[in-house]
């Protein structure tokens, strides 16, 4: 068995029965209304009063367990511009539905998959920032708030081939690494104005998969407790706390990147900790200046700058049986597997989905019946 390196793992999926208008690319006709009411009338599988819609992944990661959860708000909010990419633009109610919602498929999860050893379980969320070009290659599908929950079976991550680890979806362009090693310091700094009792920090590197050696150089927290600290509310708001301490950090590097004598961000969570650690770091500012001089000089380079804030944030089950989270900038790619050194390579193979998709559908059935059970929406 080979570890310790990103592995390529091949997804089989059905045919998609749409087919994208002349003059559409497909990610332009997968963000439209009319592809989003096909998508909960046929892979639907649950819906809440808020409009969280559980459905099955039709061009999924993993055929083990794969769905996912939406705040589908695409049959009253037209502009895909205008819909909630991220929790902290959630009510208190979406908010705190998603939060359940997350935890009880988890719970199942576990339940399901008891041996860290064979099985990997993570959840997670890949956002994108409004300024994301439609028609690039790769990116969103659907552009709205979505949280995806997936196992693999460690068999096949251990027998998987290597990954091309120069793939821009491991590597972000070169972006991804900008938080996890040149602002490594200043990011950890910055992060423990987070007033933390359900997660711990973890040193660097603690928690990374033997399969594939990721995540690499991310701030991580382990949960205390494990599934019971998971069981508890005040988790979900501290995964919330990790998420707008992110956003901090994200928004206050690339104004000092686009307007270096402009003021600090409006709408900050953590002012304080913005002026005093980052705003007055010299290598913080030396690092905006660096990646200001080479968008002036690399225009290409310069297009894959995402100026709003894009992230990825993951739950995972380590080795050792640990759920960590960790979160990280998304530049480029937006699979959440790619972040545990996972990339998925998708292929339309009818037969071998078909092979699957019973075992597969069992346990979508089981976990949407679990939410019906909680009061947690009615099933589609």
């Amino acid at each position: 068995m080979n570890t310790g390196f990103p592995r390529q793992v091949v997804t089989p999926h059905r045919q998609i029965p749409l087919d994208v208008p002349d003059g559409m690319t497909a990610v332009e006709f997968f963000n439209s209304a009319a592809n989003l009411r096909n998508l909960s009338d046929d892979n639907g599988l649950l819906r809440t009063p808020e409009d969280l819609l559980l459905y099955r992944k039709a061009i999924g990661h993993s055929v083990e367990f794969d769905t996912s959860v939406i705040l589908d708000t695409s049959q009253r909010i037209l502009d895909p511009l205008g819909r909630p990419v991220r929790r902290d633009q959630l009510s208190e109610r979406e908010g705190h539905v998603f939060s359940r919602m997350s935890h009880t498929i988890i719970d199942y999860m576990a339940e399901q998959y008891p041996d860290p050893g064979e099985a990997l379980i993570m959840c997670g969320e890949a956002s994108l920032d409004a300024t994301w070009p439609l028609s690039k290659p790769g990116v969103p599908t659907i552009r709205m708030i979505h949280n995806h929950f997936i196992v693999f079976p460690m068999e096949t991550l251990n027998t998987a081939p290597a990954a091309d680890p120069d793939n821009p979806n491991l590597t972000d362009g070169g972006h991804n690494s900008l938080f996890s090693s040149r602002l490594s310091a200043v990011y950890h700094e910055f992060l423990d104005v987070l007033k933390l009792e359900v997660l711990s920090p973890m040193e660097t590197g603690v928690g990374a998969l033997a399969a594939t050696g990721y995540p690499q150089g991310l701030p991580s927290w382990v949960v205390k407790g494990g599934l019971d600290g998971l069981a508890k509310a005040k988790f979900w708001k501290e995964y919330d706390d990790v998420l707008k301490g992110f956003l901090d950090f994200y928004r206050t590097f690339f104004t000092l990147v686009a307007q270096p004598e402009g003021s600090m961000p409006e709408g900050l969570y953590f002012p304080d900790q913005v002026e005093n650690v980052l705003l007055f770091n010299n290598h913080f500012h030396a690092v905006a200046k660096d990646i200001r001089d080479r968008i002036k000089a690399d225009p290409q380079w310069a297009n894959e700058i995402r100026w709003r804030p894009a992230y990825k944030q993951v739950i995972y089950r380590d080795d050792e049986g640990r759920y960590i989270v960790t979160i990280s900038q998304n530049s480029i790619g937006n699979a959440i597997t790619e972040l545990l050194g996972i990339v998925v390579q998708r292929t339309t193979d009818e037969d071998a989905y078909a092979q699957a998709e019973p075992a597969l559908m069992a346990k979508l059935h089981a976990v949407r019946d679990r939410l019906v059970k909680a009061g947690l929406g009615e099933a589609l």
